[in-house]
């Protein structure tokens, strides 16, 4: 910040917008801080922190805190508003995206090093929410997957059988089947893919099949150091622990060692659970295309109605995605809309060829 001209009132009032801004996003980090503990609770609490030397840094160049300080935007409101009910996932995404889009780089009065701290703030905020993501990710997958395969595949089908010219009552009768059908299927295809997964994995946690042949093996002539080579020991190790395991339990001390549960494998949730949240994700997308001819309309008006709100919902849905994967949520919105649209209009068109040639 050398060789500045002297600054404008306009000049002024940027810095005041600035400092409301890093306030609330300091008060966003403590809030989500409060919600947290161990080491994202310390980083969180270090990100409030540097916020506020650069608030400081503004005081200063205003001279002291006006009296009168603008309201902080609307994304940081959000923020704070989000921050202090939910604290969740969707937080940091949110917070993510705002230290990507800091103005700092192009502002003349900020300091190199403020700018240097917001890009480095987008890396650590982006590493928090990538905890929350891996988390989240299986049972999200799910939910998108589900109601977003609910509204397409619905939304192709009233569209593909209403192109036909058939009546009303047999659009809404054709979109009732397809939602039991496909949530149904959903539901069976969700158990069997959680309850095999539990099931493979069961078969590689560790056995305790040959504990209680432990004592009776020979301390020099035995295989136990295979079993431990087998689960990633070198030879070395293997041996020597093969060795502590047989002279334990000779001694009729229990070997913990060989004893399973020590299993890296996580599965979220059980076979039931994924299965009756699959069947009410993809039903509540699966609904939503019916919701005209299930309230009386028909014709064009009820196709207007079901793009309306399929795109509503379809918008909604890649939007979510986009934020929580810390990209645009109007791309996202805008891709899923075109797919699902994409859909809907191959099978319309097929219905119509069909119609005309079943005339």
């Amino acid at each position: 910040m050398t060789n500045l001209a002297t600054p404008t009132a306009r000049d002024r009032r940027r810095w005041a917008r600035y400092l409301v801004d890093e306030r609330a996003e300091a008060r966003v980090y403590r809030e989500l801080a409060s919600r947290r503990t161990g080491e994202d609770r310390d980083i969180l609490l270090a990100l409030a922190d540097a916020e506020g030397r650069h608030e400081q840094h503004w005081i200063e160049l205003l001279g002291e805190t006006p009296k009168r300080l603008p309201s902080p935007g609307i994304g940081t409101r959000l923020l704070a508003w989000m921050a202090r009910r939910f604290g969740s996932i969707f937080v940091l995404a949110l917070a993510q995206n705002a230290e990507a889009r800091s103005p700092y780089a192009d502002e003349p009065y900020a300091t190199a090093a403020m700018a240097a701290d917001e890009r480095v703030h987008h890396e650590v905020v982006r590493g928090l929410a990538a905890r929350g993501r891996r988390r989240l990710s299986g049972t999200f997958r799910a939910a998108v997957f589900g109601a977003n395969d609910g509204l397409v595949s619905n939304l192709a089908l009233v569209m593909g059988v209403g192109a036909t010219g058939v009546a009303p009552s047999f659009v809404l009768f054709s979109g009732i089947a397809g939602l039991l059908a496909g949530a149904l299927s959903m539901g069976a295809g969700e158990f069997v893919s959680v309850r095999s997964q539990r099931e493979l994995l069961e078969a590689t946690e560790e056995s305790d099949f040959a504990d209680s042949a432990l004592p009776h093996l020979d301390l020099d002539a035995n295989e136990l150091a295979l079993v431990y080579r087998t689960r990633g020991m070198s030879a070395d190790e293997a041996l020597d622990k093969a060795r502590e395991v047989v002279t334990a339990a000779q001694a009729g001390t229990a070997p913990a060692a060989a004893a399973p549960g020590e299993s890296s494998h996580e599965v979220v949730g059980s076979a039931w659970g994924a299965a009756i949240s699959s069947f009410l994700f993809f039903a509540s997308g699966a609904i939503i295309p019916v919701l005209p001819w299930i309230f009386g309309l028909s014709g064009f008006g009820a196709v207007a109605l079901a793009l309306a709100l399929v795109g509503v919902a379809l918008m909604a849905t890649g939007a979510m995605v986009g934020l929580l994967s810390g990209t645009s949520p109007l791309k996202r919105g805008l891709r899923q809309l075109a797919i699902g649209f994409g859909a809907a209009a191959v099978t319309y068109v097929l219905g119509l060829l069909f119609g005309v040639s079943a005339a």
